[in-house]
């Protein structure tokens, strides 16, 4: 038996596949269903195996969390050294990729053990998450080992939660886990897992306690356990699919339970469709609805062909995989679908009676042509079979007929006779049938499958009545010439299908051929765009060429609000448009959510977020068929791809810009910082030296002296904010952090301030219940001490200033009131950027540096600050900063401390 030919398109994705693969590296992930159940034993085991072998293999990052059976395993193996990662007040230890990277030059099978895939690194670090860290490593040919529990799937992540009541933030892409080269299993028996629990085997007998009593229930390790093997089991799967389509596998493997439906074009379809979801339901399996179409074949039935299309999306909302297809036989393309997908049973509906005589079922076509399938057939009640209604009828007998094709067929043949008969003497009767037949290919090829039937029996009786003696009738004199006709007849036939069925191939072939090109074309564009415009432009020309559609892109802004690009023609209702770009759903003409609108609205579903909607007015009803459905949301998706990638651009762009600024910014600072120090402390010198040389100055002497020396005192506070702003924003400032109370920080800042602040009432007010803060006290003691000189600057003299503090919510909430004009409305959180005033003109001292200082010195401590306006009555009566700061976690008094 010959070896079926594989799909060239499939060699060529295979062969792009492997190409991309040779100089990567190989990734395995060690997969359990939770923690506890040894996975990162299991990788150190088999790394130890490798190494043996003469793999060179180093330990990147391996949590033991404190498993003594786990530690043995990893102090054999070469670990690379942590890197040192400053995260605020403290040093975290993180996994080196320079050094990993730097380990894999020069070996080509070096392997790298990455414990914890989904891990999230410290801020900081190159990547913000472990995974990001081994995809890296593998494009540069490094093989990477890693573990995983299934509650790190992003697919899963919600489904995990719902289970066990904990919602895990940490997850990995599930393209990476399906990319992956091996998956390894590591499965444990729940009750085996909670044994280990308790003997203190997963974590400290403190952490298994807690754990047993939340996560590690039965139930929740049961159902665990049956997501991973699942999720599992689907991985395997697709790569079996895989492994089928590269090797041409043509029998089905029967290795696991799927069903096929085929819709056809009537009503009764529907039960077909939902019988088979019912048995899918039952047998837990996957299953498919596949219509079959031929170009051509619905000519005049759109009611019937959009039936079929509404049964199909009937399927899908049913939870089957639906495609079309386009093909001459329908047995044929159901028995290579069922194949190349590796479905086992076909569902088929049974009809009561046969359309013509000569017509085999459906079942009998597709049971000779795969013995390995099995055909479950479903009872169609005469009422809804093939038999149509009267309606039905008389829209088919209505329905145009091309007649062109027929008269063709018929000129054809009569003029092959007529050009022929002057050479009758000449040729000799079989070439004579090689042209007839010649004229049956040309039909066929022409004008398709009817018309080559009427050529062929047209050419029988035209060569029987001019070429055949007696001459000019249909008698015939001899015999033999019978056989003639007969065989001529089944020829003709026969190369009359073949050519239309090849016909309708090859257009169906040019038809996807066409579409590929424009989407590749599209997506080649979308590449060059450089603006929202551009990409509305794109897509509009591509909706338009495919779809004869009017379209309208909305994009949505920082604020989520919908905005109409320029370019688009379609009518768009911004109610539906909101709708769907809220809930990330389609909504519109052929959903189920105002399905009478004229305007189908797609979400635009960007990796990261839904970066707007797309509006169309379809030219055509069969727009909404699952193919074309299909096509139009890879055409949503590639647009809001684009969408983001312009955002991204722009962000990265104005992230360069300002970043580049503020690094000048902040050198200038400090260089004008440092050389402007000792000029001022000079003058402070000088004047305070004038001030004490005899002889005694004049009054209006002194004045003058006094006035330079303030003034080199206000331009050295100045300069010490500019020097202090610079080292805080350049992150050399470390915080000298103690604990202690809150009220000594806030009387040193008074102490400090009494003089400015002379003449104003200050009502402190203290909750008993404050903790030691974790404080730099001289950094806290500067953002009182830059508040009250606000206060002291803008308002009245004799206005009184209250401080409140109290303990809420995990941490202390200082509130500072005063009973000045208030802050300028809008700009409350404008004035804690660097030289932002509330007025740009005004005669009030100052730079705008010193609310800046403390948010940025609250910011380091992990706080946060606020300012508004309090307002009685609608007036506004002064303003509020509002400062909270963590609690932490104070030392106890065990009452050892003596005096």
């Amino acid at each position: 038996m010959e070896k079926p030919r594989p799909n060239p398109d499939a060699l060529l994705a295979q062969m792009q596949q492997e190409e991309g693969q040779a100089h990567r590296g190989r990734l395995k992930i060690f997969f359990g269903a939770n923690a506890g159940v040894g996975k990162t034993y299991a990788m150190l085991a088999a790394a130890h195996a490798a190494r043996a072998e003469g793999i060179p293999v180093i330990i990147g990052v391996v949590e033991t969390h404190g498993r003594l059976d786990t530690e043995v395993m990893a102090e054999h193996l070469p670990r690379l050294p942590l890197q040192q990662v400053p995260y605020r007040d403290r040093v975290l230890q993180e996994f080196d990729l320079d050094a990993a990277l730097a380990f894999g030059v020069g070996q080509p099978q070096a392997l790298v053990l990455l414990d914890e895939l989904a891990h999230s690194n410290v801020a900081g670090s190159r990547h913000p998450k472990r995974w990001q860290d081994a995809e890296e490593l593998l494009e540069a040919g490094i093989d990477v080992w890693s573990t995983m529990n299934v509650q790190h799937l992003e697919s899963l992540n919600d489904i995990v939660s719902g289970i066990t009541g904990i919602r895990v933030w940490e997850t990995v892409p599930d393209r990476l886990f399906d990319a992956a080269n091996e998956v390894v299993v590591v499965d444990l028996p729940p009750d085996e897992l909670l044994q280990r629990l308790k003997a203190g085997k997963v974590y400290l007998p403190q952490q298994a306690e807690q754990a047993a009593a939340n996560f590690f229930r039965k139930g929740n390790l049961l159902a665990l356990r049956e997501l991973a093997l699942r999720r599992t089991a689907d991985r395997v799967d697709d790569e079996m699919r895989t492994y089928r389509r590269a090797s041409s596998v043509k029998p089905v493997w029967p290795n696991r339970e799927a069903l096929l439906a085929c819709v056809g074009l009537g009503l009764e379809d529907e039960k077909v469709v939902r019988t088979c979801a019912r048995m899918a339901a039952q047998l837990n399996v996957p299953w498919h609805a596949l219509h079959v179409e031929s170009l051509g074949q619905h000519k005049g039935l759109d009611k019937e062909h959009e039936q079929a299309l509404r049964v199909l999306k009937l399927a899908q909302e049913l939870g089957a995989t639906t495609a079309t297809v386009s093909h001459a036989d329908t047995a044929t393309a159901l028995v290579r679908y069922a194949r190349e997908q590796n479905l086992v049973r076909l569902v088929l509906g049974r009809r009561s009676h046969r359309r013509w005589p000569w017509h085999r079922p459906l079942v009998d076509a597709v049971t000779q042509r795969a013995d390995d399938l099995d055909v479950l057939q479903v009872a169609l009640p005469q009422s809804t079979g093939r038999a149509q209604p009267p309606e039905q009828k008389q829209r088919m007998l209505e329905a145009p007929i091309t007649w062109s094709g027929y008269a063709a067929a018929t000129m054809a043949c009569v003029m092959v006779a007529l050009l022929i008969s002057p050479l009758r003497n000449v040729l000799e009767l079989s070439n004579i049938v090689m042209l007839f037949l010649l004229a049956v290919v040309g039909v066929g090829l022409r004008f398709g499958r009817g018309p080559a039937v009427l050529a062929a029996f047209l050419g029988v009786l035209l060569f029987d009545f001019f070429f055949v003696a007696p001459r000019f009738s249909f008698a015939v004199s001899d015999v033999q010439y019978l056989v003639t006709f007969g065989v001529m007849l089944v020829v003709a036939l026969v190369i009359g299908q073949l050519t239309a069925g090849l016909k309708v191939q090859a257009e169906a072939a040019t038809q996807r051929e066409h579409r590929v090109r424009s989407l590749y074309e599209m997506s080649r564009d979308l590449s060059a765009a450089l603006l929202s415009e551009q990409v509305a432009e794109i897509g509009a020309r591509f909706l338009a060429s495919e779809f004869q559609a009017r379209s309208t892109l909305l994009a949505a802004d920082e604020q989520d609000r919908l905005e109409a690009l320029p370019g688009g023609n379609a009518t768009v209702d911004m109610g539906v448009a909101q709708w769907a770009f809220d809930r990330a759903e389609a909504a519109g003409l052929g959903t189920d959510t105002l399905p009478s609108t004229s305007c189908l609205v797609l979400p635009l579903k960007a990796p990261m977020r839904v970066r707007g909607v797309l509006a169309l007015e379809p030219g055509d009803p069969r727009l909404l068929g699952p193919e074309q459905r299909r096509l139009l949301d890879t055409c949503a998706s590639l647009l809001a791809i684009s969408l983001e990638r312009i955002h991204y651009i722009d962000m990265a762009q104005k992230s360069t810009v300002q970043i580049e600024s503020e690094r000048l910014r902040n050198s200038l600072l400090s260089a004008i910082s440092h050389d402007l120090r000792t000029p001022l402390a000079s003058l402070v010198g000088l004047s305070e030296a004038l001030l004490m040389m005899p002889p005694a100055l004049e009054r209006a002497q002194r004045d003058i002296v006094d006035s330079i020396k303030n003034a080199a005192l206000r331009m050295s506070a100045l300069v010490n904010n500019l020097l202090d702003m610079a080292r805080l924003q350049g992150g050399s400032v470390q915080l000298h952090r103690a604990w202690q109370p809150l009220d000594e920080v806030i009387g040193s800042a008074l102490t400090a301030c009494a003089a400015m602040m002379a003449g104003r009432p200050i009502e402190i007010h203290l909750a008993e219940d404050l903790p030691l803060l974790h404080l730099d006290s001289v950094l806290m003691e500067r953002v009182w001490v830059n508040l009250l000189e606000n206060i002291a600057k803008y308002t009245p003299e004799g206005s009184p200033v209250t401080l409140d503090a109290k303990l809420k919510s995990g941490e202390v909430v200082i509130d500072i009131d005063d009973s000045g004009p208030g802050l300028p409305p809008g700009k409350e959180e404008l004035l804690f950027d660097k030289f932002e005033r509330g007025q740009r003109e005004a005669t009030t001292p100052g730079v705008g540096l010193g609310l800046a200082i403390c948010r940025a010195i609250i910011d380091a401590h992990g706080g946060h600050i606020t300012a508004h306006n309090r307002q009685e009555n609608t007036k506004i009566v002064g303003a509020r900063f509002t400062i909270g700061l963590p609690c932490g976690n104070p030392p106890q008094d065990d009452g050892t401390n003596t005096l």
